[in-house]
């Protein structure tokens, strides 16, 4: 397998990374001041919880409009753009007196572009490096992502305990502006992947051949459903520990760092290729325990174990890879991108509607119970046998 060393040594893999650290440090402080400086305005579980994770709601009608410009769209071009668009965002909602409708308005726009970035990213990144270098890749963007997150909430706390949530979503910005220029300075100007311009129709069609194999339907179910619950239980942290839920979110950082450097870097293909259900049955069973309302240390405890089955996606995304032609590898992984952060928003919005109705602590597990029982129907269809063979789809330009 490709180590992580060699990887520094490809052309374009260090801006690459370095702008996505800034990024998700940028998102994680700005989620964080955004979701509280919500809550101490409405108190609502609800609105908080949509606040930090609504964004993804808009990634579901991207994925069915932009989402062809993965792959016909220059990468530098678009994930510069995307960086300056957020930068741009996340300044305006730090300007005082904004409404909280605004806030989400402007919330809705950034999940529209931001449906466009997953599949520029790692279709970019798929280009990059070899294939034997995709999943080594993905960890370490993983585990980037998960000490990025660490930061951010450290840092999101300490600024939301000595200055105002807007000096945090000031910041931010600044990181998006700071991403934006790495990226556009350290890409080179490559061609877009694909021909055509980028349309609703080539969307869809796209995503229609990505929808036709059913063992790509099974492993975007995977990707999507199991995962999107249990965000649903984290987007709930500011209302069932409101003094805490930055310590939380670092301890799930922490877990899934932890996670994707074992899976993406220590265990053989062999065994990891048989990882998926058991990981994803991790990510949500500790969470049942919220039903006994655990003191902090045990909670964090129980975030910090499930948070490593985050991991199940390095082995679902090396699936998707061997099933999708290259031509529609970018598509394919922002599709991934867009239905996982979809159902994310969507599962933060019902976990925050249940914790308005019962208690934060009854909706996380709630979720949890729910994660569980989708990952087990999932194992069971998947070994399911289907009367005759599936062929994937020609490229689709």
């Amino acid at each position: 397998m490709t180590g992580y060393r060699s990887l520094f040594r490809t052309p374009e893999f260090t801006p690459l990374f370095l702008g996505t650290a800034a990024q998700t440090a940028a998102q994680t402080i700005g989620g964080l001041a955004l979701g509280t400086l919500v809550y101490r305005a409405t108190g609502s579980p609800l609105l908080s919880a949509v606040s930090m994770f609504g964004q993804s709601l808009a990634q579901a009608l991207g994925a069915t409009v932009l989402l062809s410009g993965a792959d016909r769209l220059p990468p530098r071009t678009a994930l510069s753009a995307i960086a300056l668009a957020f930068a741009a965002g996340t300044a305006a909602q730090a300007l005082p007196g904004l409404p909280a409708g605004a806030l989400l308005a402007v919330l809705v726009l950034l999940g529209l572009v931001a449906s466009l970035g997953g599949g520029v990213r790692w279709g970019l990144l798929n280009e990059i490096l070899t294939k034997d270098g995709y999943l080594p890749g993905r960890s370490l963007f993983n585990m980037v992502n998960g000490l990025s997150q660490v930061a951010g909430f450290a840092t999101g706390g300490a600024l939301l305990a000595a200055v105002s949530p807007r000096t945090g979503l000031l910041l931010a910005a600044a990181l998006y502006l700071t991403a934006a220029l790495v990226l556009r300075l350290g890409l080179s100007a490559r061609p877009p992947r694909a021909a055509g311009r980028p349309s609703v129709s080539a969307t869809w069609r796209v995503n229609a051949a990505l929808w036709s194999s059913r063992p790509r339907r099974l492993t975007y179910l995977g990707l999507w459903l199991p995962n999107g619950l249990v965000v649903g239980c984290e987007s709930l942290y500011v209302s069932y520990a409101p003094h805490a839920a930055g310590t939380l979110f670092a301890c799930g950082a922490l877990g899934m760092f932890a996670g994707d450097l074992t899976v993406g870097r220590l265990l053989p293909a062999t065994v990891r290729a048989r990882l998926a259900t058991p990981l994803l049955l991790l990510l949500a069973t500790p969470f049942l325990v919220f039903c006994a309302h655990p003191p902090l240390p045990v909670a964090a405890a129980c975030v910090t174990v499930a948070s490593a089955g985050f991991a199940a996606g390095l082995v679902q995304q090396e699936r998707l890879m061997r099933l999708t032609p290259d031509t529609m590898t970018g598509q394919a992984l922002g599709l991934h991108s867009a239905g996982m952060l979809t159902l994310q928003g969507l599962s933060a919005t019902a976990a925050g509607t249940v914790a308005q109705l019962t208690t934060p602590a009854t909706a996380m597990t709630t979720m949890a119970a729910g994660s569980v029982c989708i990952t087990l129907t999932l194992a069971v269809a998947s070994r399911r046998p289907r009367a005759g063979r599936e062929e994937s789809p020609l490229p689709v330009q």
